[in-house]
């Protein structure tokens, strides 16, 4: 089906950028000997200390391309779906600087103070809201919207507990590992699961324009 091809190639890209990511992150852990998950921290996989830093550091590098990519399919997406498009530029700003953060971090690993540049791609707990606001008079899509409001809720939740304005003891050393992944797992994981929801809209309205 040539029709929207190329939104959905970029969201397939969305789609493939998360399942890359935990790919490289899992190799890398199992690749480093004593790597504790409870008490290190993801970004010490690519350290300069690290038995094979470009794992991790290429899987963030590659992650951080695709999900710029993946940003540009939303935005052209809801678009096409009659979405609102200055919602659709929040979105691709969100995902670009999360790229642009995981590229630079990439390039400068832990403990390199300039790795914090990965920080950037805190910006994407914003876009769930930017795409509801998107999404809110397409039609055929109340599950992705509710979705959406679970993430950005968990995200928050997480967001509040890890910060330590909250139960302070209950994220600490010997657990913040868990919490990290946790953290990451609901991060990267939903642009995944909403770039599929939105790519196969695409295939509906494709196949309802050429039966039309």
């Amino acid at each position: 089906m040539s029709r929207f091809r190329k939104r959905r190639v970029l969201l397939q890209v969305g789609v493939a950028a998360p399942v890359f990511a935990f790919a490289s992150v899992g190799l890398a852990a199992v690749t480093y000997p004593g790597f504790n998950n409870a008490r290190q921290y993801l970004s010490e996989l690519g350290s300069v200390g690290a038995p094979h830093p470009v794992i991790f550091n290429a899987g963030v590098v590659v992650s951080g391309l695709g999900a710029i990519a993946g940003g540009l399919g939303f935005s052209l997406a809801l678009v096409t779906l009659g979405g609102s498009r200055l919602a659709s530029a929040f979105i691709t700003l969100c995902f670009a600087l999360a790229g642009i953060g995981m590229v630079i971090a990439s390039y400068y690993p832990w403990p390199d103070p300039r790795h914090l540049a990965i920080n950037l791609g805190l910006g994407i707990q914003l876009a769930p809201l930017f795409l509801l606001w998107g999404l809110r008079r397409i039609e055929g899509m109340g599950r992705l919207r509710w979705f959406l409001v679970g993430v950005f809720i968990a995200m928050a939740i997480l967001t509040v507990l890890t910060k330590h304005l909250v139960f302070k003891g209950l994220v600490n050393d010997a657990n913040v590992g868990w919490w990290e992944r946790a953290f990451a797992v609901v991060l990267v994981g939903w642009t995944g699961i909403a770039a599929y929801a939105l790519e196969r809209q695409l295939v509906a309205k494709a196949g309802n324009l050429t039966s039309g």
